[in-house]
């Protein structure tokens, strides 16, 4: 293969190729990983993967329960209330709404109710666990 460099072309920078490299006195030198910075791939679709993956996630429905069922927790709830601070511990299902689309999840939590407040209806266990009363699907005590 030929050079196609004319003379003129090959000694053009000869009066500075061997002149120290210039460091500035006003402005720092750039970190080795921001230099390399400048160079990394440009990503078009920034956040793309993370959507795709926040899309197939999979959340359940939050199921509607019949009203034999919903008997059934009103009075294990009055029963827990009769013995405030003494109940013995008890496991909660209840649904968790996820936060970034529609659904959620069910949840599981063992321990000893420390209040159930009628009036702003909610479940508060000693482990300071708030449980909204509309949440709960099921309730075992231990």
């Amino acid at each position: 293969m030929k050079n196609f460099m004319t003379r003129e072309a090959m000694h053009r920078y000869d009066d500075i190729i061997d002149l120290p490299h210039h460091v500035s006195k006003v402005h720092p030198q750039m970190s080795l990983s921001d230099r390399a910075a400048q160079f990394a791939p440009f990503a078009a679709l920034t956040g793309h993967h993370e959507a795709v993956e926040e899309t197939a996630r999979l959340t359940d429905e939050k199921a509607e329960l019949d009203e034999d069922i919903k008997i059934t927790l009103d009075q294990q709830l009055k029963e827990i209330q009769k013995h405030p601070g003494k109940s013995s511990p008890v496991s909660i299902t209840y649904f968790v709404p996820d936060p970034n689309k529609m659904g959620g999840s069910y949840v599981t939590v063992s321990g000893c109710v420390k209040k159930i407040d009628e009036y702003e209806k909610y479940v508060l266990l000693t482990d300071g666990t708030f449980i909204p009363i509309c949440d709960i699907a099921w309730i075992e005590q231990q």
